[in-house]
């Protein structure tokens, strides 16, 4: 059974985690300096989530947006969360082909600092959204 069920319930729980994200300028200063984009592409449900850092502050988009990105990350919902309640590897699902990119990734190593960040608070949002540990 899927952990998200639609992408309504997925967007919010996402909103939060970032909103809580980007109040921490340290969480996103590296990133907002490093002139990228990045997109998120979800599966399950389908779902897409666009890092501006072209400036401060942080651009957080849910939904489609047109345009080119530097990188993009696509990866399925369960595995998201999964990795953010530290139940799975980042780096196992990156060898296991479960965590796919498309662009250089070693440009967007600014991107860790916000993934951190959102590890650290997505817990207390995932349990105040009711979804199981893992």
């Amino acid at each position: 059974m899927a952990i998200f069920q639609s992408t309504e319930q997925f967007y919010a729980v996402m909103q939060e985690v970032f909103d809580y994200v980007m109040q921490r300028p340290e969480h996103v200063s590296s990133f907002t300096q490093s002139n990228l984009i990045i997109r998120m592409n979800i599966q399950e449900p389908d779902a897409e989530i666009l890092l501006d850092g072209r400036q401060p502050p942080l651009g957080v988009f849910f939904g489609p947006r047109p345009g080119l990105a530097n990188l993009e990350i696509s990866l399925n919902a369960d595995l998201l969360h999964a990795l953010w309640m530290g139940t799975e590897s980042t780096h196992q699902a990156f060898l296991s082909g479960r965590i796919q990119t498309r662009g250089n990734l070693l440009k967007a190593l600014g991107l860790a600092e916000i993934f951190t960040a959102a590890e650290r608070i997505y817990p207390a949002v995932a349990r105040q959204y009711g979804l199981p540990d893992a």
